[in-house]
């Protein structure tokens, strides 16, 4: 394993980390706990020392599957994310409440990385500037339940520098970013201008919620052919001097294994300019077949009416791919609910963390399958 300074919080971080949003689930959609806690033992056993969940992933098995994996002298050894989940804080006692709840959860009595969850600039304005949530973040690291203050984000870059900016009590904080979104959100600019201040920077959505580990087969054959999509899209990334931890969602142990070899080649300035300047026409390419940024990452479920909303704009991206009209019929009319059920309740676009106009965007999946 391969170990990054982060920031100025004088702790040094594995390339890879473990994100915990998206583990092993058994047929009922809840967590597989033995191969979980497996296979984030088995991470942590080959260097990772960085382990990231929330209070929200996984219906809220995360954190307590978590919890247990980091028994048994696990806990020993690595840094513990937690986010505090910010839809869910409505006056100043809530703070203490979950977080709380969050260390009885996870079975642990400090947090080493506290994150105020998907920040943007309505939630800095209307939920951490009136509630004073981050005194509460220095009242609990002065009482030792958290080590470390940071933000997660999905805004846009001028929101994200007012974040920055706000208080000098940041210490990381992590963005949204891979080869396709490097003008989305914080994006590049965004994460060089925290690493100026002293911010260590996590990077989550590496692989665009999995959309660039499996591309199209002409958009795959712009890279060379030496590596595997994923490792393409993690070298991207490791070869920032800015970026900290990748996190990588995986669900499986070959994910974990590919994972950890790829991390094993990382390094600060790994590729030529040849090589970087590949992603640029990757891109290009990408960009022309998008028709939704949707990452996969269910937040924005359960709908109040039922609609599977990343499996529908799931299939309505495979049109930019094989523009097929008809496919993507077929594949709404397979749903028991479909685009055309959506009541425009705009539920799901509160949530959403690429803030997408969901219900207008299932108006023109209709549209289009007519």
């Amino acid at each position: 394993m391969q170990y990054r300074k982060f920031g100025n919080t004088g702790a040094e971080v594995s390339a890879l980390g473990f994100g915990c949003m998206r583990l092993p689930v058994l047929e009922d959609g809840s967590v597989d706990e033995a191969e979980a806690i497996s296979i984030i033992r088995h991470a942590i056993d080959e260097g990772v020392n960085y382990i990231d969940t929330a209070y929200p992933y996984h219906g809220g098995q995360s954190e307590l599957v978590v919890g247990k994996a980091l028994q048994d002298g696990y806990r020993e050894k690595v840094y513990l994310a937690t986010k505090l989940p910010l839809w869910s804080v409505h006056e100043e006692a809530d703070f203490d409440r979950l977080l709380n709840e969050q260390l009885q959860k996870l079975k642990t009595d400090h947090i080493d990385f506290y994150l105020l969850h998907a920040m943007g600039k309505e939630r800095l304005e209307q939920t951490v500037k009136p509630l004073h949530l981050v005194e509460h973040m220095k009242r609990a690291k002065a009482d030792g339940r958290i080590r470390h203050i940071g933000f997660s984000f999905h805004d846009s870059l001028e929101a994200f520098k007012e974040i920055v900016d706000y208080t000098d009590a940041w210490e990381f904080c992590q963005i949204q970013y891979n080869y396709i979104n490097i003008n989305d959100q914080a994006g590049t600019e965004g994460m060089r201008y925290a690493a100026s201040k002293g911010l260590g920077v996590i990077i989550m959505e590496p692989l665009l919620g999995g959309r660039l580990a499996n591309l199209a087969g002409h958009v795959a054959a712009a890279f060379p052919a030496d590596k595997t999509p994923v490792e393409h899209a993690f070298d991207f990334l490791w070869n920032q001097p800015e970026v900290g931890v990748v996190l990588s969602g995986m669900g499986s142990r070959k994910q974990v294994e590919d994972n950890l070899l790829y991390a094993s080649r990382s390094g600060v300035a790994m590729l030529s300019e040849e090589e970087t300047a590949v992603y640029g026409k990757v891109k290009a390419i990408y960009d022309s077949m998008s028709m939704v940024g949707c990452t996969g990452c269910a937040y924005c479920m359960p709908c109040p009416f039922g609609l599977n909303i990343p499996e529908i704009f799931k299939a309505y991206n495979g049109f930019g791919v094989h523009g097929s009209r008809n496919r993507v019929k077929t594949a709404c009319e397979a749903f028991e609910i479909g685009p055309d059920q959506c009541h425009s309740c705009h539920k799901c676009e509160q949530i959403c963390p690429q803030h997408i106009k969901i219900s207008q965007v299932m108006k023109d999946i209709t549209e289009l399958v007519k």
